[in-house]
């Protein structure tokens, strides 16, 4: 599974933290890592300079082999929360999602 932070333009990631997310990410997903491709990070600060709560977006989109895209979204103050709290979520959809694929196959064998 391959990871890639991106970052907007008032947002500095340094390596160290870099590794450090993209540890959290594999880490979050890691029962997913046969079905997962790709993980993007995208993370920025929305009110820039101004600082304010919350401010701190992460989004993670997720590459599942043979599927379209699958994107949480989370809001906090730091980036390593923004991060956590993009995972927690993302993991959710994950399970869902190919959750819903075993039951149709399932139903469809069943049907057979």
């Amino acid at each position: 599974m391959q990871i890639q932070i991106s970052t907007g333009p008032n947002t500095e990631v340094r390596e160290a933290m870099a590794a450090d997310l993209k540890e959290v990410v594999a880490s979050a997903l890691e029962r997913f890592s046969d079905n997962i491709t790709r993980v993007e990070v995208h993370l920025a600060d929305e009110n820039g300079p101004k600082g304010g709560n919350n401010d701190i977006r992460c989004t993670l989109e997720a590459r599942i082999a043979g599927r379209q895209p699958i994107a949480a979204t989370h809001h906090a103050d730091t980036i390593p929360l923004a991060v956590d709290g993009a995972a927690d979520s993302l993991v959710s959809l994950i399970e869902n999602t190919l959750g819903r694929t075993a039951a149709l196959r399932r139903a469809q064998g069943e049907r057979e």
